[in-house]
């Protein structure tokens, strides 16, 4: 009798595969791929001091189609990216674009202030600024140990 290794995870897999399988081929049969493909563009996000920034990657949008919009601390933006032309698709030998439209949320944090957004479109880039409040702009504290400041110096009167 030989001695097979148990694989939790194998059972998991084979359901899983069995699954997409099932899937994939409805989804195949009912829509075309032109319809189907959706994508979502990448975004880069920083924050310094002063700003939060958001830059989403939306090249073949035109600005009309872009919504940016800020609801209850939400930052939501949505567009589509439209199929340029009517043609059949047996004529074409590869489409990897993706088509379709998108949403992207994005929860804001309590020191943004929602009520100065920004947003620039440029060579299909989507810049999102949100200025900080100025409460929540850092500032430096002071702090005292003890009876000595940070820097060494005494704050006791002598004796």
């Amino acid at each position: 009798m030989a001695i097979t290794r148990w694989d939790p995870f194998r059972e998991v897999v084979a359901l899983q595969n069995r699954m997409n399988s099932l899937f994939g081929n409805l989804n195949n049969e009912t829509e075309s791929p032109l319809t189907t493909a959706s994508f979502t563009p990448a975004v880069d996000v920083y924050e310094d001091e002063k700003k939060v920034v958001l830059k989403l990657e939306v090249p073949g949008i035109e600005e009309k189609d872009l919504d940016v919009r800020v609801e209850n601390h939400t930052l939501t933006v949505k567009g589509e990216r439209k199929f340029e032309k009517e043609e059949k698709e047996e004529n074409f030998h590869r489409i990897e674009r993706r088509y379709g439209s998108f949403v992207r949320s994005f929860t804001l944090p309590n020191t943004v202030d929602t009520d100065t957004v920004k947003a620039d479109f440029d060579n299909g880039v989507l810049s999102i600024r949100l200025s900080k409040r100025a409460e929540a702009k850092p500032k430096q504290i002071k702090v005292n140990i003890g009876q000595k400041t940070l820097e060494g110096k005494s704050t006791s009167k002598a004796a």
